[in-house]
């Protein structure tokens, strides 16, 4: 039977923190608009800021949905799922703010996170519920490792490849909300 969590106390911070894929959702405001689900691999992108508050580092990818989304609305859901060990479905709610590349907050926040090239934005949601479900449904699975492909696909384009990917293929969500502004596509220059 699924619970509800006043807070994220320790006991979720590590099964977080034990799960190496997440899903992140989140829509647009209007009705006829896409919702979107989002996975998420490296498990050390995630973080727990305090007992309402996490953020993730959001890695340059071919969409642009939940910064779209999260500037018009704010809402986001963040499920984890046990693929090994007891069952567990893990969901936090909760509002998104993203700070993107080249916002003054950008560098501090991105600090908190293993450099990866093509990061474009950290993802900070604030958590206003968190349920947890059985999870009995979810297979069993065995994690292989993380694939290297998209940090190949960055490194080979260069911090300006990157900067004009960005501005080419995150500028507007698939609905044409705004994504990531011409003054945010630049290139990452921190010697991180």
């Amino acid at each position: 039977m699924g619970r509800e969590f006043p807070f994220i106390d320790a006991k979720l911070r590590k099964f977080i923190a034990a799960q190496p894929l997440y899903f992140v959702a989140s829509a647009p405001a209007t009705r006829d608009g896409h919702v979107n689900v989002s996975p998420k691999g490296h498990a050390d992108t995630f973080t727990v800021i305090d007992e309402h508050t996490v953020a993730y580092l959001d890695l340059t990818g071919s969409g642009i949905e939940t910064i779209a989304h999260a500037r018009e609305n704010g809402r986001v859901t963040i499920m984890f799922c046990s693929f090994a060990g007891p069952p567990k479905i893990l969901r936090l709610y909760g509002q998104a703010r993203p700070v993107v590349l080249g916002d003054p907050e950008f560098d501090s926040l991105a600090e908190g996170f293993p450099a990866y090239p093509g990061a474009r934005a950290v993802i900070v949601v604030e958590v206003t519920r968190i349920a947890d479900a059985c999870g009995y449904a979810v297979p069993l699975m065995h994690y292989e490792g993380e694939r290297d492909t998209l940090e190949r696909f960055t490194r080979n384009k260069g911090n300006a490849g990157m900067a004009r990917y960005r501005g080419e293929e995150n500028a507007v969500s698939i609905d044409g909300l705004p994504g990531i502004a011409e003054s945010a596509a630049v290139a990452d220059t921190r010697s991180r």
